[in-house]
């Protein structure tokens, strides 16, 4: 999916749903993912649009999530909310958003 951050970061930008004791709550989200050579691991980060049930459930505390979109889920940390009432999410591994692959090595 397209988005303003660069040709080499991938990343998603749309509905989502957050669980969050046991309450699915529908959500827009802005995610974008990093793999980080020294670990080899994926990073996955980003905001969650303004909802005022989120905040109702959160109260300004971080917790644990689970990401769901379209395409996967997967858990995330939640918490760090900014000036604009967004909850950053982070979290490690395989997204709940599709990554692009990466290009089949040529024959010789």
């Amino acid at each position: 999916m397209p988005d303003d951050h660069g040709a080499d970061e991938e990343g998603y930008t749309g509905a989502a749903t957050l669980v969050l004791d046991g309450e699915d709550v529908p959500v827009r989200v802005q995610l974008q993912v990093r793999h980080e050579p020294h670990d080899g691991r994926l990073y996955w980060f980003g905001r969650v649009d303004r909802a005022e049930r989120l905040a109702d459930l959160l109260g300004g505390r971080n917790g644990q999530v689970e990401v769901r979109t379209g395409h996967g889920s997967a858990a995330a940390a939640i918490g760090d909310v900014d000036l604009w009432g967004r909850y950053r999410l982070s979290g490690t591994g395989r997204p709940p958003f599709p990554l692009d692959e990466p290009p089949a090595p040529e024959d010789d």
